[in-house]
């Protein structure tokens, strides 16, 4: 690897030192919101990185791969063709995101469809060798960092909803105890009194650095007598 590096041109080892520092600056990003349990996390904010910094070396280094004088410039502008094509790749991608529930799937999907489409522009115009890097960096952070972010700490969020009957409403500082004794903070909460249909209602978002603590607190909600009706749904990625 050092002796390939260090046949490289100039133009060449620029290439692959931009691409690994936009790969370095997305992995950081994404760590940040993977560990607060952010649907776009670890992985996706580094396509999207490495993709926007490749789609920028068409341009940068026109040269390498586009032989060009002033007047064919003026005719002949391939980085527009490249522009539409994002565009519409852009527009699939979107179709790979749903959202089921609270949570929100595809997001990977979607960041590896759209550098996918940046390689075939490369690629496309005979810019090989980053075409060629980015490969490599995308098949790494697909399957690579999978396997880092399954032994990264991340907090784990939920929503949860308690029903009681009006008479047997516990106090709200009660719950709270009762969330936190099983590991869980309570990031807000809502009520909610149907005085027809007979329910007193708390809504809130719970967070845990502990991802089994769901189990141990809906154990300890099904054994509490007072309450009538509770969900717990797991919110992410």
């Amino acid at each position: 690897m050092t002796a390939l590096l260090s046949n490289m041109t100039p133009e060449y080892l620029a290439i692959v030192e931009r691409l690994m520092l936009a790969t370095a600056a997305g992995a950081l990003i994404g760590l940040e919101r993977s560990y607060h349990g952010r649907p776009a996390g670890f992985r996706t904010h580094t396509l999207v990185s490495i993709a926007s910094a490749l789609l920028m070396l068409v341009t940068a280094y026109e040269s390498l791969w586009f032989e060009t004088t002033t007047q064919a410039r003026i005719t002949l502008d391939p980085t527009r063709m490249a522009q539409g094509i994002m565009t519409g790749i852009g527009f699939l991608g979107a179709g790979v995101i749903m959202k089921e529930g609270l949570s929100v799937r595809g997001l990977t999907t979607a960041a590896s469809i759209w550098i996918t489409a940046a390689i075939g522009v490369l690629v496309g115009v005979g810019f090989y060798f980053p075409a060629a890097i980015s490969v490599a960096l995308t098949l790494g952070v697909l399957s690579f960092f999978r396997w880092i972010e399954s032994k990264l700490p991340r907090l784990s969020y939920a929503q949860l909803v308690i029903r009681f009957p009006p008479e047997s409403l516990i106090e709200e500082k009660d719950l709270r105890r009762l969330v936190q004794k099983h590991g869980f903070s309570v990031a807000n909460l809502n009520y909610r009194f149907e005085r027809f249909d007979g329910f007193a209602e708390y809504r809130m978002t719970i967070r845990s650095p502990d991802t089994n603590g769901t189990n141990r607190l809906f154990d300890a909600l099904r054994a509490t007598p007072c309450v009538s009706q509770f969900r717990i749904v797991p919110t992410g990625d």
